[in-house]
């Protein structure tokens, strides 16, 4: 008998609706069915799947939020207790940043899309916390800790549900004392809010073709701390963005500064993926640049409390997949509706939920199953959501063409031009994924990273232990090298290892190459499962898969 039939058979449990992934997109739709189903006082079963240890616990964002999305699921939720909108922006600024000074660029000169005025600084983990509370509230299923890896279809290849991994497995393979077999949760509709590069997303968009047409993708990656500062520094309700130094010229990206309650502020970096140089490091360029002039005071005398890193889908208007597909669709981040100037959206992933939980409803209501959510594309793109990434759709490929200086002012013009219904540029595309832009070592000048001091500037791994990222040491490698010949060949040999520099969390070593014999080493158990290596390895050579339910990142109030 083959150890597959040897398998104890899967719990089977059946729901109206299965969400994959309690982010403000899942927690929105979960929500907005249990609405629309008390309004015709009937019942739709929903449950939510969470793979972190608790809702929140994988939550990165900046984030300064427009409530926008939240007015529209919760009205009234304003004069609710308890709610986690607490810092209203009160003073809003963008710099340009030189090495030893910054340009503060007029607010008038800015878009009014860009107005963060009515926006609020908030913790987006424990927006979620708060929004799983209500879904719960109204009869929600939520079961963290569960990572759902695996995609159920029928007999005609619709999506069926999912299962989940199994969970005491060790890393050969055999089973330990306690081993679990993962369930089988099926639904009619099946929505997928895994957030950037979700693993079961990458295989619907490549089952069903849902890219076709599209321009391809595009990534950051956000690097944020949150820190407890002098409370003469705080001030309530500021909100900084900045671009410039310490990235050149042909490098996208920019900082963000938010100052919070409690005397706590957070500072982030993004960095664009597009980026050509394999010795440039994320997060070194992060540590650089709290070492500026302009920012370093912030930190004087504070401490830090948290870390984490997150992929941030760039690609916008013209790279949103088709976000349906037989038995389901893709929400939120899964689909890529951040607004990239705005570096926003959580507004859009609730707005998403929400649309397409009305869609789920009719087609229920209808008495239909695992069909296509027909006309939800088209409904999207006439949305507040296509609206708003409609009007910025040619911002980021300006910028990665022209670079940050003139890539700024033109995108400041198409987007003023986009507020009067047009723009000079029609719909630019994406001209190739993030990974072919890396150029070969040789070609690329080497940085020179300074040695963090301890203070203000860290390492790696003393900052993933900010992150309280743990994974159960012996279970299978959930970041799969397809060929180890090829990694290092050209990998190492011809991009001289980025991997070890674009991952913030140390998963990645090239050991033994002084001596001529170097050796790929994967630490998954610090994995906070930004999904860069799968976005930015020049071979798509790693493929990030979930790891058992409950492992990774930790997330408190990020």
């Amino acid at each position: 008998m083959s150890e597959e039939n040897a398998l104890p058979e899967r719990e089977q449990m059946e729901f109206d609706v299965v969400i994959v992934g309690a982010g403000p997109a899942g927690l929105s739709a979960a929500i907005r069915l249990k609405q629309l189903a008390a309004e015709k006082g009937e019942d739709i079963s929903v449950v939510v799947l969470e793979k972190g240890s608790e809702v929140g616990a994988h939550i990165l964002s900046g984030a300064v939020v427009d409530p926008i999305g939240v007015d529209r699921l919760l009205p009234g939720w304003r004069e609710e207790e308890g709610h986690p909108f607490k810092t209203e922006v009160k003073v809003d600024k963008f710099l340009y940043l030189g090495e030893s000074g910054s340009i503060r660029l007029p607010n008038f000169a800015m878009p009014p899309l860009m107005n963060n005025h009515g926006n609020y600084v908030v913790s987006l983990g424990n927006v979620c916390r708060w929004l799983a509370e209500k879904a719960e509230a109204l009869g929600v299923e939520i079961y963290p800790g569960f990572a759902a890896a695996e995609i159920l279809y029928d007999d005609n290849g619709a999506v069926l549900g999912v299962a989940t991994g199994d969970m005491g497995v060790g890393k050969t393979g055999d089973h330990k004392d306690g081993y679990m077999r993962g369930m089988e949760l099926r639904a009619k509709y099946t929505l997928i809010g895994e957030g950037v590069r979700g693993s079961l997303a990458k295989m619907l968009i490549e089952k069903f073709n849902l890219s076709e047409g599209r321009s391809p993708q595009k990534f950051g990656l956000g690097i944020k701390e949150l820190w407890q500062v002098d409370p003469s520094k705080h001030q309530p309700g500021l909100v900084q963005h900045s671009f410039g130094w310490p990235l050149d010229n042909s490098t996208g990206g920019g900082s963000f500064l938010y100052h919070l309650e409690d005397n706590q502020v957070v500072v982030g970096f993004v960095v664009h993926l597009n980026y050509k140089n394999p010795w440039l490091s994320p997060f070194q360029e992060f540590q650089r640049f709290k070492m500026h002039p302009d920012i370093r005071d912030t930190f004087a005398g504070g401490k830090r409390l948290s870390y984490g890193g997150r992929a941030i889908t760039e690609g916008g208007w013209q790279s949103v997949p088709k976000v349906t597909f037989p038995g389901g669709a893709l929400i939120g981040c899964s689909a890529g509706f951040v607004n990239v100037p705005r570096i926003k959206g959580s507004h859009n992933a609730v707005l998403s939920g929400m649309l397409t939980a009305e869609h789920v409803a009719a087609a229920l209501a209808e008495g239909r199953s695992h069909d296509e959510l027909m006309g939800l594309d088209d409904a999207w793109r006439a949305s507040e959501i296509g609206k708003d990434l409609k009007k910025v759709r040619n911002v980021k490929p300006l910028w990665s063409k022209f670079g940050t200086l003139a890539g700024v002012v033109l995108g400041g013009l198409d987007m003023w031009t986009n507020t009067l219904g047009f723009s000079l540029f029609g719909t630019l595309k994406h001209d190739k994924p993030d990974f072919a832009a890396l150029k070969p070592a040789k070609s690329q000048k080497k940085i020179d990273y300074p040695k963090p001091d301890g203070v203000l500037t860290f390492d790696k791994l003393s900052s993933v232990f900010l992150s309280n990222t743990n994974h159960e040491e012996d279970q299978p490698v959930h970041l799969k090298v397809k060929d180890m010949a090829l990694q290092e060949k050209s990998e190492w040999e011809v991009y001289a290892g980025p991997s070890s520099r674009y991952c913030p969390a140390g998963v990645y070593e090239w050991v033994g190459a002084e001596e001529g014999d170097p050796k790929f080493v994967i630490n998954a158990q610090n994995c906070v499962h930004c999904k860069t290596c799968d976005i930015k390895d020049p071979n798509q050579n790693i493929n990030w898969t979930v790891p058992e339910g409950g492992g990774g990142p930790n997330y408190p109030n990020m």
